[in-house]
Order: C-alpha cells, then structure tokens, then sequence
C-alpha cells in the first residue's frame, strides 16, 4: 500500500511539471509578462491547481486521501516556486550567467576589462535599470513623482530588513578577488571611503 501511494505521488509530481512547463511556455509565448518572477510564481500556482484536480477526479489517485491530496498540492506550490527562484528569475536577473554567456560569445575576455564591460555593456544590454524599476513599481515598493524615486512604506520596510540582513547575516569574511573581505556587508561605509558623493544623486 505504501509503496503504491510513493509511486503515485512520484507520478503527480511528474505530472506537476509537465503541467507547468506547459503553462510556462504557453504564458511566455503568447500572453503579457510584467516581472517574470512573479510571471513564474502565477504559472507555477496555475499548475498546482490544475494538478489538484488531476487528483481530485481522476480514479487513479483515489489511494489518496483529501488531507493527502493538499499535503501534494502544498508540495507542488513549493516545487514550482523554486523553479521560479532557480531558473527564470535567476537566469533573467544573474550577472554570473550574463559573465558566462559573454565570454563564451566573445571567446575570452581581459581580467582587466570586466569593470567596463560591467559599466556599459551588462548595463545596456540588459536594460537593468528600466527593468529593475519596473520590477520595483510593480511590487509596490517604490513610487515615482517628477523624475524622483522614493520608497513606498512597504520598500522602507524591506529597505530595512535588508540593510540589517546584510550588516549581521552576511558572511563577515568573503573572498573578493583573492582576498577575503567584509565590504559587501557595509556597503555605505565602503562608499564613503572610497569618497562616492551620493548627495549628487539626491532629488532636489
């Protein structure tokens, strides 16, 4: 009995990502995507109901029961969700795998040029501000009024939770470039020794 019910779970998880993959490529294709994060997370709720009623009216899965079948649906919502982290949203948003895919299109690349290609070219190609604006607007965290950027109560607070995460959280000895270091933990104290002047960015 119990090894039945494991072979059927397998076979509904398999049945899950079928389903998702499914939906994923339908949505990408053919429908509107603000952020694909949240694109990936919706697909992957999607997929977790259509599973669901897979298990509700499909006799093959009657060995379940209803607790069973939510513990599955739950197991779904989970799985589809770290699709969405893992694979759209980290190949859409990473710099390694923009790092990696440059130097495979250029055939190799001086140590001492990636600064600059990070500047110009990641930049540009990317469209990394306009998108990652658009994410922010779209999430609700940040507001924009004359041309100025501000925080909304909800990205003040995850502002916060952030800095404090980063301060205390954060490996305190991170190997950078040979050496290990604790400057992406203190990422203001950083700037203001290498004399940034943030004020010049600030609205009027």
């Amino acid at each position: 009995m119990f090894s039945i019910k494991i072979k059927k779970l397998v076979t509904s998880l398999i049945l899950f990502f079928i389903i998702l993959i499914v939906i994923y490529i339908i949505h990408i294709n053919f429908f509107l995507v603000d952020v694909i994060l949240y694109s990936a997370i919706f697909d992957a709720i999607l997929a977790a109901i259509v599973t669901t009623c897979f298990l509700k009216y499909k006799k093959y899965f009657i060995i379940f029961s209803s607790f069973e079948k939510f513990q599955i649906f739950i197991i779904c919502i989970l799985l589809g969700y770290s699709f969405a982290i893992s694979v759209p949203a980290v190949i859409d948003r990473s710099l390694s795998f923009y790092l990696l895919e440059k130097i495979q299109d250029i055939g190799g690349i001086k140590e001492t040029k990636f600064e600059e290609l990070f500047s110009k070219e990641y930049m540009t190609e990317h469209q990394l501000v306009k998108v990652r604006l658009t994410e922010q607007l779209v999430s609700g965290t940040i507001i924009i009024e004359n041309n100025c950027v501000k925080l909304t109560k909800l990205g003040r607070t995850l502002a916060f939770i952030s800095q404090h995460f980063r301060k205390h959280f954060l490996a305190k000895n991170r190997l950078v470039s040979g050496k290990y270091t604790s400057e992406l933990t203190e990422i203001l104290k950083f700037n203001s020794k290498n004399n940034l002047n943030l004020e010049s960015y600030k609205c009027n």
